[in-house]
Order: C-alpha cells, then structure tokens, then sequence
C-alpha cells in the first residue's frame, strides 16, 4: 500500500515548522488568552509567523489550532465554535502555504480532558470532538492532519477514527510526547504505539515535545528499531528545556546545535523533522539548511 504522505511530499524535503505558542505571545497575544483565538481576530499575526517559517525552509505548516477543540475553546469565551476556529486557521496557512508551494498540516492536540476509566470522556464522545476539530482544518484546506503532543494512545487513537470518518483521503500524522523512561505520561512506550497507529492505518508515527534533542536521540532509535513496513517515522524536539532569564524563560538549545541534531536524526533513519517548543524559524532555516546539505 502507497504511503499518502509519501505520495504528497512528492520528492519534497520533508521539514516541519517549530513553535508557535510562545512565538505569538511575544507579539502581543495576552498571557492566559488562547493562541487559537488570533485566527478570528488577529489573522495577520498567524500568517506572518507562518510566512517566517515558509521562508525559513518548511515544507509544513502547521495550522494555529492545537488546542481547537471544543473543551479547550470553552475556557476562553469561545464555546461552539471549534468548527469555525479550525477552518480560520487552516485558512489562513494555506493562504501562506500555497504562497511557498509547501503544504498545511491540519493540527490536531489533546482534548485536556482524560478519556476513561481515569476520567468521564468516552472514546466515542472524544472522536466527535476530534471530528468537529477535522472538518474546520479539511474545509480550510488542510493537505494532511497532525495529531500531536498525545500521551493517551486511546486518545490519539480517538483522533484518527474522527480522520477516518471526515476526512479519508488526507494523510495522519501521529505523534507523542515521551517523557519519563521514554514513556509518555500515560505509560505508552514507542513500539506499542507504533503497533497500534500502524493498526490503524496512519502514515507516519513519532515524537515531539520532550526534554530535547538527547532523549528525542534515544526516543528515534526505538521508533526506528520498531518501525512496520511503509510507515513513516517523525520527530520534533523541543530546544531542550526552558531556563528563567530576568522576568522571561529562554530555551537552552540554539539553532545550530538544533541543526546538528536533524542530521543526527536523518541519519538514523527519521523520514520527518522539525521542532517543537521554545523553537523558532532561525531553528528551521537552520535545520531545513543542514538536511539539504548535510
């Protein structure tokens, strides 16, 4: 069977974008307010981070809705509008994307709620609230959907069926956050992951988030050493961890250092790389520069 997301990159580096959260509250987004709230209001500011990273090398850009969903929105005065949130943020990276001929990936995070037995939400109310999420990001224009940041694998799983059902065609992305004896919150290690959404038919499975690129390092080699035939495999690192500077957090590791690691990544067999928190579009101009001279 024909990878879509190989059939999509068509040749194509395969370079994701980094962060955006921090990225939008330093250009003015008040702290506590969501980042999702400036696809209504504040669209010019959306595009023009995405513009930076399709400038800086990207061939994904990653739509300002991870936290799109309708128990996330409901906290910030913006309750039955996730449809509406989605299709604004899909519609306005690929407004971006199609400037730079890259490709907009539909994103897709945890619904801050815990599915059961540890919580009230069941797998089936979580696919209608991913499904409502996929229909904004597909009607806006989504090439591919990235299910990100996940620690409850029956959760990410909820997110996928909610792609099945609305939007066949596209190609998933799933990655998870791995932490703590490279498991993610819930327990999950990265072959049984990657059992289970190759299962379920998706296109490439990995990790973002963490603690930086050394446990991504260690985080890639289990990917890799359990990868099923055909399945791509991603990974996007945070800049290592944040440190208090004065009245602000920095992140520790620079753009250099974050290039040397997506041709450590390459190497060991990573198909998709970017980036994840406290990065920036100098990471990817410098990560995009390495893999396509490294």
């Amino acid at each position: 069977m024909t990878n879509r997301l190989s059939t999509l990159l068509a040749g194509r580096p395969a370079v994701f974008d980094g962060g955006y959260g921090w990225l939008l509250q330093e250009r003015g987004l008040p702290m506590g307010d969501c980042a999702e709230s400036w696809n209504l209001t504040n669209p010019a500011a959306v595009d023009a981070l995405h513009d930076e990273y399709a400038s800086a090398g990207a061939v994904f850009i990653t739509t300002n809705t991870f936290g799109a969903t309708e128990p996330r929105l409901a906290q910030h005065g913006l309750a039955g509008r996730a449809e509406e949130v989605n299709k604004a943020g899909a519609t306005v990276a690929r407004t971006v994307a199609d400037r730079h001929g890259a490709l907009v990936a539909g994103d897709i995070g945890p619904t801050g709620e815990l599915l059961e037995p540890l919580g009230t939400l069941t797998p089936e109310a979580a696919t209608a609230l991913f499904a409502e999420q996929v229909r904004g990001l597909r009607d806006g224009g989504a090439d591919l959907l990235l299910v990100e940041t996940m620690s409850d694998l029956g959760e990410a799983r909820a997110a996928v069926a909610a792609a099945r059902e609305v939007a066949p065609d596209l190609p998933v992305v799933v990655t998870l956050s791995f932490d703590t004896n490279l498991r993610t919150m819930m327990g999950v290690d990265p072959a049984s992951a990657l059992a289970a959404l190759a299962g379920d038919g998706v296109d490439a499975v990995g990790a973002n988030c963490g603690r930086g690129p050394d446990e991504m390092l260690s985080i890639a080699g289990q990917l890799v050493a359990g990868r099923p035939q055909g399945l791509l495999l991603v990974a996007q690192s945070n800049a290592g961890l944040p440190e208090l500077d004065g009245d602000r957090f920095v992140y520790t590791v620079g753009p250099e250092a974050m290039a040397e690691h997506a041709l450590e990544l390459r190497d060991l067999g990573i198909d998709v790389i970017g980036a994840c928190c406290g990065s920036s579009p100098e990471h990817t101009r410098a990560m995009a520069a390495a893999l396509a001279t490294g």
